[in-house]
Parts: C-alpha cells; structure tokens; sequence
C-alpha cells in the first residue's frame, strides 16, 4: 500500500462489526491507524484475537500499528428495581440509600457507599447519561434524600453521575486491574485511563505499567479540568472524552473545554484525543450529517493529534465507511486555504532547551528550503513528538530502534514512524536517511530533508545535532 500521508490521525474501536481479520484489514486500508480495543466490553478472549490479527497485519504490511487499550473505570448504577421501571414526578421526593431490597416510586437503592460520602446538600445527581435531575437535600454516610428536577423514566441499572463533585475512589476497579494486567501481558502500546479526577489518579497507573505502555488519560470529569495542567504533565496523551463531559456539564461549555485541553496538549507536547460522537450517525447511516463533518472538521483545525470513532466503527453498520469518511475529511481540511494559519496561530512558543531550539529550527530550515520531510531518529520517541510539537508543513519521518516506540508514536500528529537499525557514525545516519526517505516514498532524487538525531546515539532526550542532506 503507498504512503499517502496525513498529519491528523484516525483511531477506530473495535467491536462486533469490525473484529474479524479482514475487517480489521479493511479499517486500517480505508486509514485507521490506531485501534482500540474497549474492555467495557468483550471479553479477553476477543481482545487476544484482535491483538493477534493486527500484529498479523503489522507484520505483513511492515508498518507500525498502535493498539490502544481502554479500561472500563468506575461505574455507578443505581440497584434494582421491582417493577423495572418507574416514573418520578418533577417536585417530588425520592430517597437513594444502601438497602439492597428492590426499589420503587418512592426510593431506589444505590450500592455505592463512596457517594454517599462526597455526597452534601444542594449536591445534584444526574441519572441515565443525564436525562434524570435530582438535587440533594439531606444525606447522611448511608442515605440522601432528593427533590426530582428533570423527571421521567427510571430504570433498574441506570447510570449516576455527580457533576463537580470529586468521589474518593481510585478510577482502577478491581475489574480494570485485571484488565490491565492482560493487556500489558498481551502488549499493548497505550493503556486509556477513564474518570481521571485528579494527578494521584494517573500516578497509580503508571506504578504499575511502569513504562510498558504509553498513558492516556481519559478527561470526562470536570474536576479534572481544575487541575488540568497537571494531569497532563503526569500523561503521556489526554483525550477530551466529550460523552462524559457532556453529561456532567452543560452542552455549550463541552466545545470551549475541547479547546482548551486541545491548546493545553500542543504547549505541552502531548498528543491529544478528540472523541466520542464524532460520526455518530453513521451508526445506522451511510453519510454523516454536514454538523458531524464540521465537528471532525473542527478538531483538525485545532490541531488535534487524532479523532476517535467509537460505536461507529465498533457496532455500526458502516465500519469501513464511518473510517474512509473521517479519513477524507481530514484530507480536505489539510489542503484547505486556511488551514495553516489557524495551526500555527496555535503554535506554542519553544522552550528554553537545546532540544526545543533544535527541533524549532528544523521546522524553519525545512519550510525555509522547501524540504520533503524532517526526518527524526529517536529512541524514546521525544526527539519525534518535539517534532511533531511544531507542526511542520513537512512531513516528520520517524526511524528508530524500537518497536515500542514506533507504535506508540503512530498516535501522534504528522509522524509516520518505522523500525530501523540504529546508526553508528553520522555519515551511516545520512545515508539511512536519504535511503528511507526515499524508498518509503517521501523524497525523490534531488529532494532536500532536514535530519534531527541526539549524540551521542542512543541517548533518549538528547536531540542536539540538525543536518541538511540531499537524496541521491
């Protein structure tokens, strides 16, 4: 398959409508390029198969292939229900407690004592992704009793959301543990933290993962924007989880938060997510709406590093379609007129490191001779993401030693990452450079390319020496 570059990338969950081998095949030719696997759902069984024919692929195509795992986190439902569902009146009362005995109009259990204990008068309670409003007016460590706001039906096993209210329990259940444990076992390149309200949350994860895999962090609670700077420092990636986000907080505030962790990810050089409802239509149809394409549209011109399809690609009935049309309208925007200056109106200032100036001058040296591609070795993968940090107009052409670390960078903005040998001497490193470039369709003959490397080789963060070359 030829190289047809595009800077934003496409991540595509796997579900029952796209977990076969040629369905897996199908997504990654219509242009996924990361590919999660959802441990809300399926069981490990299905998600070792998954992993087995995308290294398969991997293998066969001789390009780097991300997999994502997304754990499940803390859920919050409320108990059972005698008659399965009910009615609740705007106005009235309606009591949540302990009791494990069935509900009714009157009071429904709630077996989560951790709420009950962040829980305060005048606190609202959001039920099925939103649609029932309660507010608190007394409570105690084992009950609360509310006044119905939004009524309507309720039924048995129905989600519970506190908005703005930080719930002392770690977002690692035991089932995400187990989770976690098979998926680094199995070899994962990125592990997606759900519910992250606060730093602790991610330094817990990353005792365990112990750099295996890169950490994403999921941002769907709004206590999590409040300390958003530093979440982001203890992440390797964030994804604005706009369902959640949705839910706990008003709909007109959810495009502003996008923006905002968007820019805060790009100042940072982490490679940030746009997510949820992207396609949403396209679960039952063969087109999306003009709004959706806007939406996709939207987030490439913010820059974001990747778009997510969720339902779309994983349950729909237009998996591949739901990844062509996203690949497609990530092209268009690309090649728009307008495109570039509102990147770089965005663009974070370098800071004040050798490595930062390096990779800025790469940037101006690569546009200021129209170079084919900054081509970038690295071991870590931070020479490649400071890179891809400056949003370039060329294409960054990752190589490096690892396997890890060129499918981890396949998530990140405008790199296209392959394993290689490491160089020994400069002028090996020169060489492999213009030979890469060219055989992998990027340059031909004549063409200049900026090269960025540390010295010595080897040295992760070190990147410290710019070279310009000619492919012969």
């Amino acid at each position: 398959m030829a190289l047809q570059h595009r800077n934003a990338k496409i991540i595509a969950t796997i579900g029952p409508a796209s977990s076969s081998p040629e369905a897996i095949r199908a997504l990654w030719e219509a242009g996924a390029n990361v590919f999660r696997l959802n441990f809300s759902h399926g069981s490990h069984s299905d998600h070792r198969a998954v992993h087995i024919a995308l290294r398969a692929l991997e293998h066969e195509t001789g390009r780097p292939i991300a997999i994502l795992a997304d754990l499940q986190g803390p859920k919050f439902r409320i108990g059972k229900l005698a008659d399965d569902k009910v009615t609740l009146e705007p106005g009235a009362t309606f009591h949540l407690d302990l009791n494990e005995d069935p509900g009714d109009q009157h009071r429904a259990p709630l077996p989560h004592p951790e709420l009950f204990r962040a829980l305060a008068p005048g606190h609202e309670m959001l039920i099925d992704d939103g649609r029932l409003r309660l507010r608190v007016t007394a409570c105690d460590d084992r009950t609360a009793t509310t006044e119905v706001v939004d009524g309507g039906g309720l039924s048995s096993r129905k989600g519970v959301s506190l908005p703005g209210v930080v719930i002392p329990v770690s977002p690692l259940t035991d089932k995400d543990r187990r989770d976690l444990d098979f998926a680094l076992a199995l070899g994962v390149d990125w592990i997606a933290l759900s519910f992250v309200q606060r730093p602790d949350d991610l330094a817990e994860l990353r005792k365990t993962v112990q750099g295996r895999a890169g950490v994403l962090a999921k941002l769907e609670k709004p206590a999590a924007i409040d300390r958003l700077e530093e979440i982001i420092d203890l992440s390797d990636a964030v994804m604005v989880a706009r369902g959640d986000l949705g839910v706990e907080m008003p709909p007109e505030d959810v495009p502003i938060l996008q923006k905002l962790i968007v820019a805060a990810s790009r100042r940072a050089g982490k490679p940030v997510v746009v997510a949820t409802q992207m396609l949403e239509s396209m679960i039952t149809e063969a087109t999306p709406t003009r709004a959706e394409a806007g939406d996709v549209a939207n987030a490439v011109y913010e820059g974001a590093d990747a778009v997510m399809l969720s339902a779309e690609t994983a349950a729909g009935a237009h998996p591949i379609e739901a990844v062509a049309m996203m690949d497609r309208i990530i092209r268009r925007v690309e090649q728009a007129a307008n495109y570039r200056m509102l990147l770089d109106a965005a663009l974070a200032e370098p800071q004040a490191t050798a490595a930062d100036a390096i990779t800025a001058a790469a940037r101006q040296v690569a546009e200021t001779i129209s170079a084919a591609a900054i081509v970038t070795y690295t071991t870590s993968g931070s020479t490649a993401l400071r890179a891809a940090r400056e949003r370039p107009t060329a294409p960054i052409l990752c190589l490096t030693g690892s396997h890890a670390t060129a499918r981890r960078l396949v998530l990140a903005w405008g790199i296209e990452s392959f394993f290689t040998h490491d160089a020994k001497s400069v002028e090996e490193m020169v060489d492999h450079a213009q030979t890469m470039a060219r055989d992998r369709g990027f340059a031909k003959r004549g063409d200049s390319i900026v090269i960025t490397a540390g010295m010595p080789f080897g040295t992760p963060g070190a990147t410290n020496m710019l070279r310009i070359a000619w492919v012969n």
